[in-house]
């Protein structure tokens, strides 16, 4: 059941939650609710559409209703990165929270898209971020940004940031050149897309999220020795791209499962929830 900030208080025992805007898509009640239920914790994991502008108001309203933590998706992010009193290093540097924990005397943020993608991508793909080259698509969202960091810090030789707009993704990449200066960072446009050079492509766009989305690159750019992952969890037509040229592929299912492992371990410290993550995402 999808809530909205005016039906909340009806959620009866929910004391988590994934807000976004749309979010009914999301699978995250669907991966943490077993977690919670082997572990014999009385809470209800629910999806909250919150609209734009509205993340500080939801804290607010979640914090009076006792709730303990909430995950954070698009487009709230950054938004999130405001509302938050107090947020860790890792989302400092990434620029954006994803998750948030409701502590008696303070709203603490994190971000565990880094750790979630680089293990998603060691699992599904077999690849080491050290010393790759990567293209990402739609660095300019929170996503984006946070993959884009975390690929700097974990040493990747090249990062090709793409975006429809550019002016959102050059304050991105200016900060990673200072942060990391034998870093090789370049920006382009989506629409000037031409021969792809990178051996990891991400995709951190919505594009892919509705049945019909188009590939947030040209198809034709693919090649059969690029690895393409896809932050979306349901296949998309990047993926099917990917397939049909016989390039390495990966929907992000397995990023959704190790973010949100770290989450629930922001939220549980000491807690062992990933065999109950992997059964509710029918990963076993």
């Amino acid at each position: 059941m999808l809530f909205t900030l005016d039906t909340l208080p009806q959620a009866a025992g929910a004391r988590l939650a994934v807000i976004g805007h749309p979010v009914a898509h999301s699978r995250s009640p669907a991966m943490h609710q077993p977690a919670l239920d082997e572990e014999g914790r009385d809470c209800r994991y629910i999806a909250l559409e919150v609209e734009p502008g509205e993340v500080a108001q939801a804290f607010r309203l979640m914090r009076e209703l006792g709730f303990i933590g909430c995950n954070v998706t698009v487009p709230h992010k950054f938004d999130a990165l405001e509302a938050c009193d107090e947020i860790d290093e890792i989302a400092r540097d990434f620029s954006a929270v994803n998750t948030v924990r409701f502590d008696a005397d303070l709203t603490r943020g994190t971000n565990t898209d880094g750790y979630g993608f680089e293990n998603a991508v060691a699992e599904t793909l077999g690849l080491s971020l050290k010393d790759l080259s990567v293209l990402i698509v739609g660095a300019g969202g929170g996503a984006g940004s946070a993959i884009a960091t975390h690929c700097a810090r974990a040493g990747v030789r090249k990062l090709l940031l793409v975006n429809r707009t550019l002016s959102k993704i050059e304050t991105l990449a200016d900060r990673l050149r200072e942060r990391h200066p034998a870093l090789i960072v370049e920006t382009l446009g989506s629409d000037a897309i031409g021969e792809i050079t990178a051996d990891l492509i991400v995709n951190t766009s919505s594009l892919g999220l509705h049945e019909d989305d188009p590939s947030p690159l040209p198809i034709a750019a693919l090649k059969p020795h690029h690895a393409v992952f896809d932050t979306i969890y349901k296949p998309t037509a990047l993926i099917r791209a990917a397939e049909e040229v016989g390039a390495r592929h990966a929907s992000g299912h397995l990023m959704l499962l190790h973010q949100g492992i770290a989450a629930y371990r922001y939220w549980f410290p000491g807690s062992h929830p990933e065999t109950a993550m992997r059964r509710g995402l029918g990963l076993t």
